[in-house]
């Protein structure tokens, strides 16, 4: 797994916090100093957070569980999308709909509705619609391809969330911990990393700050996935070759019965005793004594 190097995180001005006043005080362990009024993150604990954020984020991957990644800030929402899109997992870079998890049910009925319409522009009876009838349908559905398209696939609640900007997404966050889902964050110095469980201490105003922590993650899910993918493999060829070694004991031993079973035939033919047939062993004869 790719680690970042100091100077990597230098360069795409991870370090750069806010100004002082806007600062959150549990930001204090990640501040290394201020300078001319504006707090500089520590980018060694940069490194150690998100290495730490990569072990786990990697792990969940690697069970077979979904991460939502929520990123709805204007300078990171198309990167985050383009980012998330190579590994196949949900993400919301629209309004965030409140309740989607606290909620869930009733988010999986509009995803439903909408490939409902999919399904009836296909039948015939969306040529028997007027024109303004199948406008408002249209409109309907692209509103619902805006909002949830990006979370269509995801049948359940998502094992952990990874959040750009924890202070515009505290609705998201807020349901998390009310349904204990892990949260995975990029912590400026204007929040409190104190709600997250993997906070990594970043500038998340920053596009190329932003691009390097998700790119990150994304890059251990993808590890994750491919680690998950590789084992299964394995595991199908071990079954096929007990099953091909299961077929060969079988075969083998049902050709040796009927061998033996061939030359008992034989052998009464000629008038010979029997040979037993192995794998039939005779069953011995109870003796009952009778009481006087």
């Amino acid at each position: 797994m790719a680690k970042l190097s100091f100077d990597e995180l230098l360069d795409a001005g991870v370090h750069f916090g806010h100004l002082r006043r806007k600062w959150n005080p549990n930001m204090a362990p990640y501040i290394f100093m201020e300078r001319n009024g504006i707090h500089i993150i520590d980018l060694y604990k940069t490194q150690a957070k998100l290495e730490d954020a990569q072990n786990a984020i990697k792990q969940i991957a690697k069970s077979g569980r979904r991460i939502l990644f929520v990123a709805t800030k204007k300078q990171a929402k198309s990167l985050v999308a383009d980012l998330v899109k190579k590994i196949n997992m949900p993400y919301v870079t629209e309004r965030w709909p409140g309740g989607m998890l606290t909620n869930f049910a009733t988010i999986r009925k509009a995803v439903r509705k909408m490939a409902n319409i999919d399904k009836m522009a296909t039948t015939s009876s969306w040529t028997n619609l007027s024109k303004r009838e199948k406008l408002q349908i249209t409109r309907e559905r692209a509103k619902l391809e805006k909002n949830l398209g990006s979370i269509s696939d995801m049948s359940r609640l998502p094992a952990a969330l990874f959040v750009v900007d924890i202070n515009k997404e505290r609705i998201a966050v807020a349901e998390a911990r009310k349904l204990n889902i892990p949260i995975f964050a990029m912590v400026d110095t204007n929040t409190d990393p104190t709600l997250i469980d993997f906070a990594i201490p970043a500038n998340d105003d920053a596009s190329k700050s932003i691009y390097l922590i998700v790119n990150a993650a994304v890059q251990a899910i993808a590890e994750g996935l491919n680690e998950r993918k590789m084992a299964k493999e394995k595991q199908d060829v071990k079954e096929e070759t007990t099953t091909d070694i299961d077929e060969v004991d079988i075969k083998s031993t049902s050709e040796a019965l009927v061998k033996a079973e061939e030359d008992a035939d034989k052998s009464a033919e000629k008038g010979a005793p029997a040979a037993p047939v192995e794998g039939k062993p005779k069953r011995k004869r109870k003796t009952i004594s009778k009481k006087n």
